[in-house]
């Protein structure tokens, strides 16, 4: 019999999934698990922050906070390329982006998440687990918020060292599902996390940050014209105009009650590709 310790380590995102996995474990309604962590892009809303520090006086596990830098500071940031004298970005964002016929396109390949969440939490979790370079054997389980009604965003670990593990899935949770949980057992119903400009964002969420978070919504409409300036007067290379929501309007003239105001395009934040956002 192998005497491998096998490290369990939580994504915490803070929003509903994880913060549900979180608690069920602290509730013994899951295994235990060694730690926690919460990979910070600085650009979460307020109420996100706050939760997670509730998170941290509810359980007994560590839960550890890493951060690569400022998203929204490094977002804003291009940079020469010292051959051509052309400007481009090194942060990668979605967006949309109006082009000069008027077709709302997708564009900007997406990076936020690898290089902001997954690669330091990745980072911290080599570290904490003591793993050797080229390691192939097994010796984390990484469990993971995705919910029966996101079975889309899963995917296997490509690093050989780590497993994904899913309760949520495993014990056919939905989204719902682990709100109710939360409410049977006592807790308040988790914000839903991600970045306050994010353009997975439904106009559900748009109006709750424009009604309810001002400042958080004030954040985002300088963000979405920061980024739309920079990108206009130093990116040569870029063949559109980008904007933060699908109808490519500036973020504060957008009407988010009238559903004509939709425009051509739109995302599916549930089937985001690196299942790590929002959950």
């Amino acid at each position: 019999m192998s005497d491998k310790k096998i490290w369990n380590v939580l994504s915490l995102g803070a929003g509903v999934q994880s913060s549900c996995i979180a608690l069920m474990i602290e509730k013994g309604d899951l295994p235990p698990i060694d730690f926690a962590i919460f990979a910070d892009t600085g650009a979460e809303p307020q109420e996100v922050y706050d939760w997670l520090d509730f998170l941290k006086e509810e359980v007994s596990y560590p839960i550890h906070t890493v951060v690569r830098g400022s998203l929204t500071d490094d977002s804003l940031k291009l940079y020469k390329n010292q051959k051509t004298g052309v400007m481009y970005p090194r942060v990668m964002i979605p967006t949309f982006g109006l082009m000069a016929d008027g077709t709302v396109v997708g564009a900007m390949g997406r990076k936020c998440t690898a290089d902001y969440k997954i690669a330091p939490l990745i980072k911290l979790i080599r570290e904490k687990c003591g793993i050797k370079h080229g390691q192939k054997d097994v010796t984390v389980n990484q469990i993971m918020g995705i919910s029966w009604d996101e079975l889309q965003r899963m995917k296997n670990s490509p690093l050989k060292f780590l497993d994904h593990s899913h309760p949520l899935i495993d014990k056919r949770m939905t989204r719902r599902d682990c709100k109710i949980w939360m409410m049977d057992n006592n807790y308040p119903e988790p914000p839903e996390s991600s970045c306050v400009y994010c353009p997975f964002h439904r106009d559900e969420l748009w109006r709750d940050l424009r009604d309810n978070q001002p400042e958080e919504f004030a954040k985002a409409v300088k963000f979405d014209k920061d980024f739309r300036d920079v990108n206009i007067e130093h990116n040569k290379t870029l063949k559109m105009i980008p904007y933060l929501h699908r109808s490519c309007k500036p973020l504060d003239e957008i009407d988010f009650d009238n559903d004509e105001d939709k425009g051509q395009l739109t995302w599916d934040f549930e089937s985001e590709c690196e299942g790590m956002c929002g959950i």
